[in-house]
């Protein structure tokens, strides 16, 4: 009898059998994996968003592991905690103060509770098919769910949540028109996992501007897209103007942390002793040491370079499928995006659903895993580079996918 439940602690990190034979992952460095008996992938999952500078990146290992050393629970403050803020703040504008959690779920959670605080209100309102995060309100209405679709007349609410459609400029005006009382809007500036929707031009800021003059807060989820396109917040690169955020994955290069990032009026109450902040591992000088060494590369790191290799390879690979006869398209950037089965890339969720095919994705990913790629093998999954991903690893995930194509 096995203990782990599914074999697995987290849902989305299973992978499918391939002739009776489970996928375990021996270890990890750069762009690639080990299995198990030793053989090689280059992988583009990457810790779901998590390695942007790659997997067990030297740096960030050397100076976790010093941390870990000195001791990984001082119980008190260290010097660590808020230098790693203030690099942090560099990052993240007028957004300049700065809480450090484990996960992105706990800072959202901690956002929402912020801005139910600041404005005396208690609805929030999120996006249908968005992520962010586990914990039970604000899993409402995930991708895959019947709320999702929100196909009925009445807008969907749950645990004082509602929903709205992303890139839907009228529902966001309704949804202020009928709901008065709305502390926040909680927005990925992509919705990535519907598959790596980007927003409509002016999108954002639209929303930014309705939640304001309404008396809400923008509650920006930058726990997936945060320093993934610039060195700083996707969504204000893309238009959203933002009172909170959350950050996380990319921060830590792979070591467990998170963060609640907000305007001092906001972030001030805390101090005031207004809203309760807690956690035993929050700030712990591993999770900030890491942080620091990561942020300190990602401050002179190429990202045109990363986004035009992107690109190139998403170009190559719509390429790589009409060869042979298979009409299939992308959406997101050049360092996150999601391959469909249509020609034509679906620009919300429910276009996302339409052309989402399972079936097809699965036998991908088990062909591509012959070939030594692994990826996400979900119909709304995504590819990710990282820094690491050189021309030896693009090369064989280019030639990995074109040998799987003749496969399926």
């Amino acid at each position: 009898m096995k203990h782990l439940i599914g074999g697995i602690s987290s849902g989305g990190r299973a992978l499918p059998e391939i002739d009776g034979q489970a996928f375990g992952v021996g270890r990890s460095e750069g762009p690639w994996l080990w299995d198990e008996q030793g053989v090689r992938y280059v992988d583009t999952a990457m810790g779901f968003g998590a390695t942007l500078l790659g997997h067990a990146q030297a740096q960030v290992v050397a100076a976790s592991s010093a941390a870990l050393r000195n001791g990984p629970m001082p119980s008190f403050a260290h010097a660590d905690e808020e230098s790693a803020a203030a690099a942090l703040a560099r990052f993240t504008g007028e957004l300049s103060q700065v809480i450090f959690v484990n996960t992105g779920s706990e800072a959202v959670h901690l956002a929402c509770r912020t801005a139910r605080v600041a404005t005396g209100r208690t609805r929030i309102a999120k996006f249908a098919a968005g992520y962010d995060g586990w914990y039970d309100a604000v899993a409402f209405g995930n991708a895959g769910q019947p709320a999702a679709l929100m196909a009925g007349t009445e807008r969907p609410e749950q645990d004082g949540m509602l929903l709205l459609r992303y890139n839907d400029f009228a529902d966001a005006e309704q949804l202020f028109r009928d709901c008065g009382d709305i502390a926040a809007v909680v927005v990925e500036p992509v919705l990535a996992n519907a598959g790596c929707i980007v927003p409509a031009p002016g999108y954002l800021k639209h929303l930014s501007d309705l939640a304001h003059a309404n008396g809400a807060l923008v509650i920006l989820d930058e726990v997936l897209m945060g320093l993934r396109l610039h060195p700083g917040l996707s969504g204000t690169l893309l238009g959203a103007e933002a009172d909170l955020a959350t950050v996380g994955k990319a921060i830590g290069s792979g070591v467990p942390v998170a963060a609640l990032v907000g305007k001092p009026e906001y972030m001030g109450l805390f101090e005031q002793g207004k809203i309760v902040r807690a956690g035993t591992y929050s700030g712990a000088p591993p999770a900030c040491a890491a942080v620091l060494a990561t942020l300190k590369q990602l401050a002179s790191a190429d990202y045109p370079a990363l986004l035009a290799r992107g690109d190139q390879l998403r170009a190559d690979l719509v390429a790589a499928f009409a060869q042979k006869g298979i009409a299939v398209s992308t959406t997101g950037y050049g360092s996150v995006f999601t391959l469909w089965r249509s020609a034509t890339p679906p620009l919300t969720y429910a276009e996302a659903v339409q052309v989402a095919d399972s079936d097809w994705t699965l036998a991908l990913h088990k062909a591509l895993r012959r070939q030594g790629v692994t990826t996400m093998p979900f119909a709304f999954g995504r590819v990710y580079l990282t820094f690491a991903h050189d021309e030896e690893a693009l090369q064989m995930l280019l030639d990995g996918y074109k040998a799987a194509i003749a496969l399926l």
